[in-house]
């Protein structure tokens, strides 16, 4: 390892090739967070299976992405981002293609599992990355692209889907990311820089607990309504495993802040308070990005009658908008204070959410749907670079990793928490909205065999807006928690002093 008083001239680092590298991989594993919601009503009935097993395609890829976020953010401290992403990119690509040749839901959901672990190694480092290799004054911009890639991938993945599940068949939606993971691979390897490492020390019994505590909290809220809130097998119930998550969870953070080795969880890092609420903001970001798309497809495909690709297509005013936004957030970031920017664009997602819960019927015109969702795409343009580089920005690159592990962590523990909450909520307003006799159809395979029948349309739909108001609920705390943001301190190590024992 490099020593400070190694002053050994680096070769020059080029930032924007090399983040343009990691994007390309990082744009991939984003996209499959979202691309299977489009494709759900085509593996539901190729698979023969129902919904709260096909929910937890997205679910087990969620949750195998999140529980390893703070491990894999020390480990790319410890033997270089470069490496770590590299290992997690070949993994995520052979787990792509095993999940496109699986027969059966049971063989998906592990492929998927694989998937989230490649997909956790590779997240972390490339924000640790931006941290490292840019100065303070251009790390907004740096921020603005990983920004823009998280919510541009967000909503790609369900039109991309839909184009590939109505011309090939849902199998491309995973086939689609070896060639690109290949391309990643490539240029990723010649040129991200090999960044110095430093020794850290593993959190076993962090690990244990942070993995059993989320597994057992977000599976009984999974299989809450499947289960009637009651018994799932013997002794075990939907409420002693949600009640079980919460006490591990609890004692896990017990265990951080005694531990005198090297935690985990550097509690730390939450006394700088953007940091902290950063994370509350952002986990409010991933629990409402991925629950409103859930409702929203089964609507246009359900009771709109609209395939795959035109359901997706309703999203491409998010999308462009999104991206014409992004450049012009990413130079307000680096000087404009953080908590305007963020705020707007979480005001503008929770207004949003809320309009379209409001226009969704059975025989709205089309483009009464696509003015909120055309808002969604401002509050997409405003919330991931202002929210990402408010997170890391006071925190010491020494610290780099471990800040991208937790960020990226809370991130996902929103997604995997939006994605099962939504699907109890669904399952529970089908079952008040729609007659007994039908609420069960329409719950199963009945919904996605084509558009329904007249008669259920109305509580369908009815079901599904309700349902929206989830996530915009839980954004007005994300909200909160921006407009609590303080000015960030903008004199910290310039980059190149890291770089300085780049090759030492």
């Amino acid at each position: 390892m490099a020593t400070p008083q190694e002053h050994v001239r680096p070769p020059e680092v080029r930032p924007w090739p090399a983040l343009w590298a990691l994007v390309i991989g990082f744009f991939m594993i984003l996209v499959d967070s979202t691309i299977v919601s489009v494709a759900t009503p085509a593996i539901l009935e190729d698979l023969h299976t129902d919904v709260g097993s096909v929910i937890w395609v997205t679910s087990a890829y969620l949750l195998a992405y999140a529980v390893p976020l703070l491990v894999t953010g020390r480990l790319g401290d410890r033997v270089g981002p470069k490496k770590v992403y590299l290992t997690g990119l070949a993994l995520f690509t052979l787990a792509s293609l095993w999940c496109g040749f699986t027969t059966s839901i049971g063989m998906l959901i592990l492929a998927r599992v694989f998937q989230g672990l490649g997909a956790a190694m590779m997240t972390p480092q490339t924000m640790a990355v931006i941290t490292r290799i840019f100065p303070p004054d251009q790390r907004g911009r740096a921020m603005s692209l990983w920004g823009a890639t998280a919510g541009v991938a967000t909503l790609v993945g369900p039109i991309l889907g839909g184009v590939l599940v109505d011309g090939l068949g849902w199998q491309w939606i995973f086939f689609i990311n070896v060639p690109v993971g290949v391309v990643g691979f490539v240029l990723a390897m010649r040129l991200v820089p090999d960044l110095p490492t430093n020794e850290h020390k593993f959190d076993i019994p962090g690990v244990v607990l942070s993995s059993i505590g989320l597994f057992c909290l977000v599976f009984g809220i999974q299989e809450g309504q499947k289960y009637n809130w009651g018994t799932i097998k013997g002794p075990i119930s939907v409420w002693s495993l949600i009640i079980t998550g919460l006490v591990v969870l609890a004692i896990f953070v017990v265990w951080q802040s005694r531990n005198r080795g090297e935690p985990l969880l550097p509690l730390g890092l939450f006394k700088d308070r953007n940091f902290s609420l950063a994370n509350v903001a952002i986990t409010t970001v991933g629990f409402a990005i991925t629950a409103m798309t859930f409702p929203l497809f089964l609507y246009a495909q359900a009771v709109r009658g609209l395939s795959p690709t035109k359901s997706a297509l309703l999203l491409v005013p998010m999308a462009v908008i999104t991206g014409l936004l992004s450049p012009f957030v990413g130079r307000l970031t680096d000087r404009a204070h953080p908590r305007y920017l963020a705020g707007f664009g979480l005001a503008c997602c929770s207004i949003a959410l809320f309009w379209l819960s409001q226009v969704i019927e059975p025989d709205v015109p089309i483009w009464e749907l696509l003015l909120p969702i055309a808002l969604l795409g401002v509050a997409n343009g405003f919330m991931w670079a202002p929210i990402g580089s408010t997170a890391t920005r006071n925190l010491p690159l020494s610290q780099a990793g471990a800040g991208a592990g937790v960020y990226n962590t809370t991130r996902q523990i929103g997604a995997v928490l939006g994605s099962a909450g939504i699907a109890v909520l669904m399952e529970s307003l089908l079952a008040r909205n729609l007659p007994v006799a039908s609420a069960g159809a329409a719950a199963g395979e009945g919904a996605f065999s084509g558009r329904l029948p007249g008669p259920l349309q109305q509580g369908f739909s009815d079901s599904m807006a309700q349902a929206l108001i989830l996530p915009a609920s839980v954004l007005l705390i994300g909200l909160v928690a921006a407009l609590l943001f303080a000015k960030p301190i903008r004199t910290q190590a310039k980059p190149s002093d890291d770089l300085e024992s780049l090759h030492g």
